[in-house]
């Protein structure tokens, strides 16, 4: 792929996918901020929580060059490329429960993840 170049994930060569659920609530949100602050939302993993890396959820407008685009129902994920490598199979979903409502990255790499399921080990 070219340098600066952004992949799109097709269903066939799914790398990381979001939820139908996860779509919806993103859409939401997106309506809900400021049009010039973001487009997406981004997910990375980070060093740190409770089980060694952890998942950071945010709203962007600019691209990197090593970021990777997943797409559903007219809503984008982004995902660098170290991040993607730690979350590659995996899915964002947005769960809704008694106790509250929050995104979760379904990880098939995760050998191990901590209760509230922001973090995980390998």
């Amino acid at each position: 792929m070219p340098d600066g170049a952004v992949s799109h994930a097709t269903p066939d060569s799914q790398i990381f996918g979001l939820s139908k659920s996860a779509a919806r609530r993103i859409s939401v949100l997106l309506r809900d901020e400021d049009e010039a602050r973001a487009k997406f939302m981004r997910v990375a993993v980070e060093g740190g929580g409770c089980s060694g890396f952890q998942y950071v959820f945010s709203f962007d407008a600019t691209r990197n060059e090593d970021d990777h685009a997943f797409e559903k129902d007219g809503v984008e994920v982004v995902v660098d490329e170290v991040s993607l490598d730690l979350v590659r199979g995996g899915e964002l979903d947005y769960v809704e429960e008694l106790i509250g409502s929050y995104f979760q990255v379904v990880n098939p790499n995760a050998s191990s993840s901590c209760g509230c399921g922001t973090s995980f080990s390998l």
